[in-house]
């Protein structure tokens, strides 16, 4: 039974499909009546249109991407900061190293440079006063500047 016949008369049983689905016609001379594929045409104004989106939406991507590094840089040398000045407090000296932050529980990890990647690229910048201490500070050791032109090495 075709789909064609449907229409003429043919009675149809219980439970019998009637007909296959319609096949879509295609408008172009060129293709066949039957064809159910994409034309050419078609994928390339598909593939315009993805393109154009990512066009938009890449260069945002990657700008916040660099924006939220450097904002957790930004985070992370202010809470070592910070626990490098409650050592002061506390012991009346400034740390031997970034360890014995750690080791004494003003940290309870050495935080990385999200810049590198590294928890090894931290400056240690020393206070002017021999025997108190060897950090006084700490800088970025990243390279290269942030989104506002400023060296990371100068936060």
């Amino acid at each position: 039974m075709d789909y064609r016949d449907v229409g003429r008369g043919m009675k149809i049983e219980r439970g019998q499909k009637p007909y296959a689905p319609f096949p879509v016609p295609r408008s172009s001379s060129l293709a066949p009546a039957t064809q159910l594929a994409f034309t050419l045409i078609e994928l390339i104004v598909v593939m315009a249109i993805i393109a154009l989106l990512l066009t938009l939406a890449g260069p945002r991507y990657f700008h916040s991407v660099d924006r939220a590094k450097e904002a957790v840089l930004k985070q992370n040398l202010s809470q070592m900061r910070e626990a490098i000045d409650k050592y002061y407090e506390d012991r009346g000296r400034y740390p031997d190293s970034l360890e014995d932050l750690v080791a004494r529980k003003y940290l309870r990890k050495l935080p990385s440079d999200p810049i590198t990647d590294s928890v090894t690229s931290w400056v240690i910048v020393p206070p002017d006063e021999a025997g108190k201490g060897l950090v006084f500070d700490i800088r970025s050791g990243a390279t290269g500047n942030g989104l506002d032109n400023s060296a990371y090495d100068r936060w």
